[in-house]
């Protein structure tokens, strides 16, 4: 289990288990008897091909579909049948879906950053007092909070999507190919920035992306998703070295070889 300083994000975070769950589209299986339990605290990364299933497995832990069968629970409590908020969880998209109209933070007016405070009521001292915390945090300047989506950068907007998540404390954080939009360069600053905050915040994530060097740079653990089943949960070094099956040593030998090349057309 990650040993994370005392905190106000380590207040009520969820360990989170599934048990045979399972989600169906019409004839397709997309999320078939996943069993698994992912550690208070832990960022647990999911990969593999396009079409087997990652996404719905977060949108079922967020409570944005509901499972066929099987059982969601954070700690000891089902959750299958509660809302997003309810579950307290934030979810970071890969589009990063800002508010276009409204500015990254104004502490009087829905913002970006302080929208989920503000349809909570909080008054707005309260408001700048967590949004100013969790900027600082990502190292996002005041000379943004005036801006819209459109006068930001890629990089700037991935930070704010990852702060409005973050502005009020989650039991459970999920990323959705969230540094999938940015340009190399800006990817390998944004993945140590989001390593940098998971290891100071150490809030329960669970973090889907293609690129399978993310998650062994980012990840407590890894999960090899096939066809709607984890075919293999292990630590990164394990996965490197002990693969499950032949499907997981293709798609380990696949990136490495990808990026091989990418690396000798450099």
């Amino acid at each position: 289990m990650r040993l994370v300083r005392a905190h106000a994000y380590t207040h009520g975070m969820a360990e989170i288990a599934v048990d045979g769950l399972t989600k169906r589209f019409g004839t397709v299986v997309a999320v078939d008897h996943v069993t698994a339990a992912i550690s208070w605290g832990e960022l647990f990364a999911i990969v593999g091909p396009t079409g087997c299933g990652k996404t719905t497995f977060l949108r079922l832990i967020a409570g944005l579909i509901h499972p066929d069968s099987g059982e969601i629970r954070f700690d000891d409590e089902v959750v299958n049948r509660l809302s997003p908020a309810e579950r307290r969880v934030r979810m970071v998209f890969q589009d990063f879906a800002l508010y276009p109209h409204l500015k990254v933070f104004d502490a009087r007016r829905y913002s970006n950053l302080g929208f989920p405070l503000k349809l909570r009521r909080m008054p707005a001292p309260r408001v700048k007092e967590l949004v100013e915390s969790i900027t600082r945090r990502l190292r996002i300047g005041h000379n943004l909070f005036a801006r819209r989506p459109g006068e930001l950068s890629a990089g700037q907007k991935q930070k704010v999507a990852v702060g409005r998540a973050l502005a009020l404390p989650p039991r459970v954080l999920l990323m959705d190919e969230p540094l999938a939009n940015l340009d190399p360069q800006s990817r390998l600053a944004a993945r140590a920035e989001v390593k940098r905050l998971h290891n100071e915040l150490g809030v329960t994530t669970i973090y889907v992306t293609h690129d399978l060097g993310e998650a062994f740079s980012l990840a407590d653990r890894i999960a090899v998703m096939r066809d709607g089943q984890f075919v293999q949960i292990a630590a990164p070094r394990e996965l490197q070295r002990n693969p499950a099956n032949e499907f997981v040593a293709e798609f380990i030998r696949s990136f490495q070889e990808l990026n091989r090349g990418l690396l000798e057309d450099r």
